[in-house]
C-alpha cells in the first residue's frame, strides 16, 4: 500500500498556494457525515429567517508567506443549514463583497445525499450572494426579519470577517436584540470583528463560554501532517480567551455549547449537533418547541 504524502498540494491556481496534504485528508475527511434525520416533530411555517454570512476569500496568507488554499467547511456550513432549514427557516446568504461563497470543495462528503441535496438547494444563493452592507440596514431595523445569523467556519472565516464594519454591526444587533449567533470551528473568528472601534474591556462576549477549534491543533497537528502550509496568522482560541472568552473544550470530539444566545460548536464533527441544537432553539424562539 503506497503510504500518503504528508507534504501540501500545490494550488496552481495562485502564486505559492497550497492544498491540505493527501494524508491530512484522509485523516478529516469522510464520504459521510453523521446526519442521521432531523429531530423534531414540528416546522416553523412563518417569515423569521436566518442570515448566512460566508467567507468571499479563498487564499489565507500564513506567517511564513504561503498561502492557505481554504475557504468555508462544507460539513460545517451545510449540516448547521440543513437542519435550520428542514425546521422551516429560510437561510439568506451574503458575503462581504457580493462575491460567490467559497468552499474547501475537498471536504465535500462526497457519498452523502442530504448534503448534496441542501447543497445544490442553496447553490443559487451561494453563487449569489448578498453584498452585506447592500443589506445591513434590513437585518438590522427594528422589524427585522431575521432570527439568526450564521457563521460557519473553515479556515476561510480568517479572512477579512473579523475586521468587517458590517459583521460587528450584525454582531452589535445581535446581542442588543437577543438574536441567535451561530458559529463553530472557526467561525468564531468573526467575534473579533465585535472590537472594532471598541476597547477590548467592553468585549461583548466577555465572560461567555464557547465552544472553537484548539489552537494546539493549529499549531501542532495541522502543520506536521501538512493539513495547512504554515502557522495561521494570529491564534483563534488566544485571542477569544484574552478577551474574556471561556473555551469549553480541549480536543475536537463534536461538542457543542449553548451560553445565552451564542451556539458553538468544536469542529466538522460538531456540525450535525450544532445543527439540531440550532433547530431546536430557533423553534423554542418561535413557540414551537
Amino acid at each position: 500500500m503506497t503510504e500518503l504524502s504528508k507534504q501540501p498540494v500545490r494550488d496552481f491556481a495562485e502564486h505559492n498556494a497550497y492544498f491540505p496534504s493527501e494524508y491530512s485528508l484522509s485523516q478529516y475527511t469522510s464520504p459521510k457525515t453523521d446526519f442521521d434525520g432531523v429531530k423534531f416533530e414540528t416546522t416553523y411555517k412563518g417569515d423569521k429567517k436566518v442570515l448566512m454570512i460566508a467567507t468571499d476569500e479563498r487564499y489565507l496568507q500564513m506567517q511564513n508567506g504561503k498561502w492557505f488554499s481554504t475557504g468555508n467547511h462544507p460539513v460545517e456550513t451545510l449540516l448547521p443549514m440543513l437542519h435550520i432549514h428542514k425546521a422551516g427557516f429560510e437561510i439568506d446568504v451574503a458575503t462581504l463583497s457580493g462575491n460567490h461563497a467559497k468552499f474547501e470543495m475537498w471536504a465535500m462528503p462526497a457519498e452523502d445525499q442530504a448534503v448534496a441535496e441542501i447543497y445544490n438547494e442553496y447553490l443559487p444563493k451561494l453563487d449569489k450572494p448578498a453584498k452585506l452592507a447592500d443589506i445591513i440596514d434590513e437585518v438590522t431595523a427594528e422589524n427585522s426579519p431575521y432570527a439568526a445569523v450564521l457563521i460557519p467556519g473553515g479556515h476561510g472565516a480568517f479572512n477579512k470577517i473579523p475586521e468587517s464594519r458590517e459583521v460587528k454591526r450584525i454582531l452589535d444587533w445581535a446581542m442588543a436584540n437577543n438574536k441567535f449567533i451561530i458559529t463553530l470551528c472557526h467561525g468564531p473568528a468573526a467575534l473579533v470583528a465585535a472590537t472594532i472601534d471598541k476597547n477590548d474591556a467592553d468585549f461583548p462576549f466577555k465572560g461567555y463560554e464557547l465552544c472553537v477549534f484548539p489552537d494546539a491543533l493549529d499549531e501542532g497537528a495541522n502543520i506536521d501532517i501538512g493539513y495547512m502550509p504554515g502557522k495561521l496568522p494570529w491564534l483563534l482560541a488566544a485571542r477569544l480567551e484574552q478577551l474574556g472568552m471561556k473555551v469549553m473544550n480541549q480536543g475536537i470530539s463534536g461538542q457543542v455549547h449553548k451560553d445565552r444566545n451564542l451556539l458553538t460548536g468544536d469542529s466538522p464533527l460538531a456540525g450535525n449537533k450544532l445543527g439540531i441544537l440550532a433547530a431546536e432553539e430557533l423553534l423554542k424562539s418561535v413557540g414551537l418547541k
